[in-house]
This record gives C-alpha cells, structure tokens and sequence, in this order.
C-alpha cells in the first residue's frame, strides 16, 4: 500500500530534473538542499495519505478516536469515522429506546449476523434457571425448602439468549411506571381474578393498572402506609431502608419511595404467578425470595424496617427461627411491622374464617418470640401491630439468665449469609459500654446518611477499608460518572432507566454517584469478593444483596434497564465461563438495556468476541484516565429482539 501511494505521489508530483553537478562547494549544497526538501514533501504527503486511508478508510480503529453508528432495531452501520468532538459523540452507540408504547408493533428483524448464540425456544422467556418449578419438585415440601435457590448443575446450562415476548414494549418511565406495566410484557391474568377484590392488578386493554392496593390494604397502599406514619415516625430520614416480605406485586415499596424509603422486597415464585416480575416492571426493587432454612441474602444490621402485611410466614413456628432471622438484619432500633393474622384477631376472627383460640393461640406464640429477642412491642391498633429492636444488648444479655431461649450464636459471623442455614440463635450486638448507645454506631438520618463515614468503617470493622478510602472513593465516582455520561448520555436523561444492576458494587459509589436521579441500584457485593462490603452499603442507605456470579441471579428475565460491572470478570478468572456469566446478564437485560464493563483491556478483548455473539453493540474505550491504563471500558446495547409472532400463537394455545 505504501508502494502504491509513493508511486501515486510521483505521478502527481514528478521529480524535478537535477544539473549536472559541478565542483563548486555552493552548488552542490543548494542542490542536496532542494532534493532534501522535495523528498521531504513526497515523504510527508505520503504518510498523511495512508493515516487518511488507515482512518476513515476501514483501518484498525483507535479506541477513543473512532466512531460507529449504531441504531437498536438491529440494523448496523458500521462504517468508521474520526472525530475530536465530545465522546458521546466519537463513541456515538445509540443509547435511546425506539419501543415504547406509542410504536405499536414491534419490528422484531434482526440485522444478518452470524451468532454464536441462538434465541432460546419461547417457552424460556420467564426462565429464572435456580427457581425452576420442575427441579424444586427434588427437594422436600416442609418449611418451603424446594421454594429457596437450587441451580443447575453446570451441564444443564442453557448455551442460548432467553427472548422477549412478542410484543414486547419498554416500560413507562418513572413514575408512571409505578402505575402501569404492559400486558404485552408481562402476560399473565392470574392476579386479575385472585386479588379482584383486593385492588391488586387490573387488566385493561394492552395493560394492566396497579391501583395500590393490598390483602390488608384495599384501600390502597397510601393510606396504610400513612396509618403506619401515625405510630411511627417514617418521615424525618432516621428510616431509610426496609424489606417486605413476601411483598405481592410491592405496592408497599413502591409507595414508600415517595418518603425516601427504599424497600428490598421479595417473594417466592409460587402459584401467585409473576408477583415479582410485577414489581420489576413496575420499577420497583424486588428479588425472588423465600424464608425457609437459609438465611436471607443481606447482612445484619441491615434494614431500619421491616414489614410482612399477610405474608403467610409462620413467625411463631420452628422455635420462632424467622422472626430470629429478621431480628438479624434489623438495625439496633428498628422497627417491625405486622398486619393481618392474628393482630385485632377478636374483631376480625370470622373473615379470616379461622377459630378465636388458632389465632388467639398464634398471636401468644409471636409475642412470646419477639420477647425472647428482648423487642419492645410499641403498639396494637387498628390490625397493625409495631415492635422496636433494642439499641444494644446490655439489659438482653443480663435477662438471659432468666430467659435462656433463643441463646446466642457463638462463633458465627453474623453477615455471612449465602446459602448459610438459619439458626435458631440470636445475633449478638456489638459491644456498647452505656445502656443509651447504639450498638455498632448510630446513623444519621437520610440524606446526610449517603455521605457520611459508615461506621462499619470508622469502627475498624473492615479491613483494608478506611475513612481516607472511603473519601476518596466518593471523589473518584464523581469523575467516573462524568466520563460515564460523557459516553453514554442517556445516563443523565430522566426516564431513560430505571432498574439499574452494580454487579461489583464494593462501596455503593456508582449508585450513590446517581442518587439525584429517579433511579434505583441493586448493589450486588459477590461472594468471591476480598472483602465483605454489603453492610456498609446498607449503612450508606442504599440497599444490595449478595451473589456468586457462577450462578443466575433469583430475578427474572429483563429486570435491569443498566447494568455496570467493574472487575467482574477479572475477579471470576478461572472460578467459571466467561460465556456463562454474560449469557445471564443478557437473560436480566432489557432489551435496548445499556451496559458498562470496566476490566483489563485483554479480558475485555474477549469479552467483545462474545457479546458480539450475544447480539450486543458494543465498543472499547479508553479509561477516564487516558490511554495509557491497562483497565478500559466496554460501552454495549442490547439489540431489541423478541420471540416471533407466530411462537407466541402457539404458547397461547
């Protein structure tokens, strides 16, 4: 090529004739001088016109310099070109939704690409791989054993992308959403016809309407929360996370989060079908969930509420074993709150159509419990019942001389919770040394919560972690999310996402980086990880859960608009496939979802071979920190694609 344009330079610039040289000194260095100089030009013009060729001709491209034009029905152009503009624009993937409701049909034509990885059958769209129905049958009935996580074992891994329904449309944004979710998205009826007179779902049409009601609040989930709001007080930010369980479609949650209270939610995937996959598509944090024999997938200390509205848990069954569980991830002083069976059970014995002596004999075994945990029950009215959690265990410890049930658990790290079996033993406090002090550190109230030091970290209690880290730490996610939004500028608009996933949250800096806008964060802390964060995130007022990254996550398919991933796939080098953890981030992306991966430039390498396969527009760009780090980030969207019509016909029938 080079050849070729040094001949191209010739003809259009034919070297001058030279005089024969003389023996004269000045001659002959005027002349060494203009050769000197025409080669000079040649050589210069040559060079230019090759980079131009190498550039915007189909060269290798420059990481940060080149741009592809990508649109999200599938089709590609892929046609390079240079830029010194902005990187939103030198990157210039196309971030924006193009099916939302008022696009009708879908246009599901996918652009001809060779795929590594074929569309899985439509009967895999709601496929949630360690919740499956036909292997839960394995496993024993009692205490809803075969409702907790049993995975795949590694052969049985689907090796094809989970498809979209037909029909499938992205969901209204924030906080329309909380109202509405597509049928088309989310095709199931059951709810409709079991919780009618409960105000749960509607179906109208292409979808449904969620009017906020519950099996113990018909009459919607605002009023029952400002009843709560009356025996305690949730509006001055000293209440900031809770958990619901067994949360139904999360009305609870997501009507809290107009009083700055971020609810984890969850509940099982029984014959309630969908109930979780509501909330999600509702916008609203939700996880599938059981209490059972393992403990729940948070830390202790971890939620400043916690609430079951007709949850169906036997709290005071199995030697009061889940209420010792709740006690464990509540915070010293916090609050639990239960409606329904058995509280006001003289007033409402007959509806419930159960005995006077059942009910009044289960509400005796639950206050017996809540005792046992040294609660202090606040208040009864009105079929609400509030217990609050002692600050420290000082006066607890000197009453288990009286009472010696539930005892304490020894030698037990109370935040070890991935597949860790409940025990029927208390959580112990950390130490205090005055009767009046919270145990662990006190919290300020939200939103100065998000920024102060956790005190998980001015304790000591993590290692390795300190408040100069953690200082710096927030500084650096103010310069990330900046280059983040420079790339993808759909970040910083309103109503673009609204479900976001952190699969290597460490501090909760990225989702506290976007806490001002009308999004949520799943901070997930993994298993594998050097050291066990998640409390600190929860202490942040941010919520968050744990997960092995070998395994799928207990959501179902297209929960998560982003998805942002710092050092994931260094970090499970050589634990599992490289394909197996992308193939289940595709099954929990949107399509049109948005994701951002940060690792070494060769892990990334391979990871752009695979998401191409995955029907991913993808591209590798240079670190905030210029080209001269080894770590770079890898941009993508997911293409929009669904299951044929013609498939969706059948799993009608």
């Amino acid at each position: 090529m080079w050849k070729n344009q040094a001949r191209k330079s010739e003809l259009l610039f034919p070297a001058m004739p030279f005089a024969k040289p003389t023996p004269t000194f000045s001659f002959c260095t005027k002349t060494n001088i203009y050769s000197l100089a025409i080669i000079a030009f040649l050589c210069s013009f040559s060079y230019f016109l090759g980079s131009w060729n190498h550039g915007g001709g189909g060269g290798a491209p420059s990481t940060t310099t080149t741009t592809t034009e990508f649109g999200l029905r599938g089709r590609c152009n892929s046609t390079p070109t240079t830029s010194n503009g902005p990187l939103s624009a030198q990157l210039s993937i196309d971030f924006s939704t193009h099916h939302a409701a008022d696009q009708g049909g879908a246009d599901t034509a996918l652009a001809e690409t060779e795929r590594s990885y074929p569309p899985c059958g439509v009967e895999y769209s709601e496929y949630t791989p360690c919740e499956g129905t036909k292997r839960a049958l394995q496993f024993e009935r009692q205490r809803l054993i075969y409702r907790e996580r049993h995975c795949p074992a590694k052969s049985e891994l689907l090796k094809c992308r989970i498809p979209a329904p037909y029909g499938y449309k992205n969901p209204p944004a924030w906080p329309a959403s909380r109202d509405v979710a597509w049928y088309a998205n989310v095709p199931h009826k059951e709810l409709t016809v079991e919780k009618a007179v409960q105000n749960w779902i509607i179906y109208e049409g292409d979808r449904f309407r969620f009017p906020g009601g519950g099996t113990m609040f018909p009459h919607g989930a605002d009023a029952y929360i400002d009843d709560i709001g009356e025996l305690i007080n949730i509006r001055d930010g000293s209440i900031r996370t809770a958990i619901d369980t067994g949360c139904g479609v999360a009305s609870w949650g997501a009507y809290l989060l107009s009083r700055n209270i971020i609810t984890m939610s969850f509940a099982p995937r029984d014959t309630h079908e969908a109930q979780v996959q509501f909330a999600l598509e509702r916008g609203v944090p939700a996880l599938i969930g059981v209490m059972a024999s393992i403990r729940l997938p948070y830390p202790s200390r971890a939620f400043d509420m916690a609430h079951c509205s007709r949850c169906l848990i036997p709290w005071g069954q199995y030697d009061g074993v889940y209420l010792i569980e709740v006690d464990r991830v509540l915070r010293p002083g916090g609050y639990w709150v239960l409606s329904g069976p058995p509280i006001n059970w003289k007033n409402h014995w007959r509806g419930w159509e159960r005995t006077e002596e059942d009910l009044r004999v289960e509400q005796e075994n639950i206050e017996n419990v809540a005792k046992s945990l040294c609660w202090k029950k606040l208040v009864e009215k009105d079929g609400i019942a509030v217990w609050q959690k002692p600050m420290n265990h000082l006066s607890c410890k000197a009453n288990r001389k009286i009472i010696q049930n539930p005892p304490f658990c020894q030698a037990q790290d109370p935040d070890t919770a991935w597949y860790t079996k409940m025990e029927t033993c208390m959580t112990p406090l950390p130490e205090v040394s005055d009767s009046e002090e919270f145990a662990g550190g006190e919290l300020v109230k939200w939103p100065q919560r998000l920024y102060m030091i956790p005190p998980r970290i001015s304790s000591g209690s993590i290692d390795g972690v300190t408040a100069e880290i953690f200082r710096l730490n927030s500084e650096l996610w103010k310069k990330r999310m900046s280059h983040y939004k420079a790339v993808n500028n759909q970040l910083g608009h309103s109503g673009r996402y609204r479900n976001l996933l952190d699969m290597n949250a460490y501090l909760g800096g990225f989702a506290a980086s976007l806490v001002e806008d009308p999004v949520w964060v799943m901070n997930v802390v993994p298993v594998d990880a050097k050291i066990n964060t998640l409390g600190v995130i929860y202490e942040r007022g941010l919520i968050g859960t744990y997960q092995n990254w070998c395994e799928a996550m207990s959501s179902y398919p297209r929960t998560y608009d982003f998805i942002h991933a710092d050092s994931v796939f260094s970090l499970y080098k050589d634990r599992c496939e490289m394909e197996d953890i992308l193939l289940e981030m595709d099954r929990i992306l949107r399509p049109e979802g948005s994701v951002i991966l940060r690792d070494d430039v060769d892990v990334l390498v391979k990871i752009k071979k695979i998401t191409d396969g995955l029907n991913w527009n993808s591209r590798i760009v240079d670190h905030e920190d210029g080209p001269h780090q080894r770590e770079k980030l890898l941009f993508a969207v997911k293409l929009y694609w669904t299951a044929p019509a013609d498939a969706a016909d059948q799993e009608g029938s």
